[in-house]
């Protein structure tokens, strides 16, 4: 039984190292799998890589046949040019001949351009002293637009002071014409009445009506005199 418990002790041990020599060989066949996936990537890549490059030699190849298609082209330009060029040199000593002639006119414009530069000159000369003039002048406007805007701004004073006096004044004909004229007429038709026939009772009557008359008329009095100083008081303070 002792020998048998050594011989299974042995053979699990050596189970277990089987396993671990397995996971080890798992691990190296995944990265072996995962190489050889990179590898077949890559192929795909290079594969791809010299299809383009077949492409690009055959777009070069055309495009050589293009360029010699186009340097033959550009030949016969050359031998076009070159005539072109004997008779623009010919045209060009015909040019010179009259650059000659033009060399000759243009001494004679340049002494032209001389006098009319003088003449600039002067015409500048009396610019700078119109212009000193205009700015005199614009000066001048100034001032007159700034003592015009005083002149407006006192105008505008004097135009409140007046709508302010004539408020005042309607206050005063307000009450001349409300409150005082209206005892004075009690008091005018109240006489008038007075002058008939009445029983003493209401001649009583009538001369209470009287003095309330007379004691508005006076309160009226005092308001008004009141009104007017006050109105003279804020007058002289403007």
């Amino acid at each position: 039984m002792l020998i048998a418990n050594q011989e299974l002790s042995f053979q699990n041990e050596e189970k277990e190292k089987r396993a671990a020599e397995l996971v080890i060989a798992n691990k190296e066949l995944a990265f072996q799998n995962k190489e050889k996936e990179k590898r077949a990537a890559e192929l795909v890549i290079a594969n791809e890589e010299l299809a383009f490059q077949n492409q690009q030699k055959e777009k070069k190849a055309i495009e050589l046949l293009i360029a010699n298609e186009e340097l033959a082209f550009q030949n016969q330009e050359k031998e076009k040019r070159a005539i072109e060029l004997i008779i623009a040199n010919k045209e060009l000593a015909y040019q010179n001949q009259e650059k000659e002639k033009r060399a000759a006119e243009l001494i004679i414009a340049n002494k032209e351009l001389a006098f009319q530069n003088e003449e600039k000159e002067q015409r500048a000369a009396e610019l700078v002293i119109a212009n000193k003039e205009l700015a005199f002048q614009n000066e001048e406007k100034e001032k007159r637009a700034a003592e015009l805007v005083l002149a407006n701004k006192e105008l505008e004073k004097v135009e409140n002071y007046l709508r302010d006096h004539i408020k005042d004044l309607e206050e005063v004909t307000f009450i001349t014409s409300h409150k005082v004229r209206q005892p004075v007429a009690n008091i005018i038709g109240l006489a008038m009445i007075l002058e008939t026939p009445q029983t003493s009772e209401e001649i009583i009557k009538i001369v209470g009506y009287i003095t309330k008359s007379v004691t508005d008329l006076d309160a009226f009095t005092k308001e008004l005199s009141k009104s007017i100083s006050e109105l003279e008081k804020k007058w002289k303070e403007k």
